[in-house]
């Protein structure tokens, strides 16, 4: 199945942008496109002081991520991409391989998902070969990530190609679902119970996993409320 992201910034109001994005209209022109299901992630105030990191200038607001109908072999995207584009400014779009270590059944009527959707964008350094790269993150940090941290969903995405002229480059995008009061606690955020100690060695053991695959540098995090529409 197909996996298509495109990021958007220069939002001019989100709850306008999202009055768009969950339209008749634009979910029409993604329907007509090929996809099956249509996620739409912004910024918003219900996440606002979660942490943010901004590698672009400006920086990522809004994801857009579209999944193909079962044997589509590509997506139509440039009818979407002028949609996205009449709204927001568009950053960049990749097709994607995605995988979902923790893959919660989640509403796909258009509601807000309850939880802090964090929305990494991250970046292969250039000294490691892209198989090693894959390895150590895909294979080795994946368990450290689902025991480190109070996620219940976890959707890992191999980027295969941009899609757009002068896109940035992304070697992967990441998105971890995480309980609300992950956006100011961070024992919730780490599922430390409150325990500095646990938290601590959480932490500890986190930021070296993500050190050894270059994770802790050169990304984008975008906080993000997400939802979902099921087009089929």
């Amino acid at each position: 199945m197909s996996t298509t992201i495109v990021a958007l910034t220069c939002l001019p109001d989100a709850g306008e942008v999202l009055d768009t994005l969950s339209s008749a209209k634009f979910l029409d022109v993604c329907r007509r496109s090929g996809a099956g299901r249509v996620q739409v992630n912004i910024s918003d105030d219900q996440v606002a002081g979660a942490m943010r990191i901004s590698e672009l200038d400006p920086p990522i607001e809004a994801v857009v991520t579209l999944h193909g109908e079962l044997g589509a072999e590509a997506l139509d995207i440039g009818p979407v991409l002028d949609a996205l584009e009449s709204v927001a400014t568009v950053v960049g779009a990749w097709s994607a391989a995605q995988r979902a270590p923790l893959d919660p059944d989640l509403p796909a009527d258009g509601s807000r998902v309850d939880a802090l959707a964090n929305i990494a964008f991250l970046r292969r350094p250039a000294d490691l070969p892209r198989e090693e790269w894959l390895r150590l993150w895909l294979d080795e940090h994946t368990t450290v990530a689902i025991e480190t941290q109070a996620t219940f969903g976890y959707f890992q995405n191999v980027v295969e190609q941009a899609l757009t002229p002068d896109t940035p480059r992304v070697d992967a995008i990441v998105e971890e679902l995480f309980p609300m009061a992950a956006v100011t606690d961070y024992h919730t955020f780490y599922g430390s119970g409150g325990d500095q100690g646990e938290l601590e060695r959480r932490m500890n053991r986190m930021l070296m996993s993500v050190g050894r695959f270059g994770a802790d540098r050169n990304l984008d995090v975008v906080p993000t409320s997400r939802r979902d529409f099921d087009l089929r």
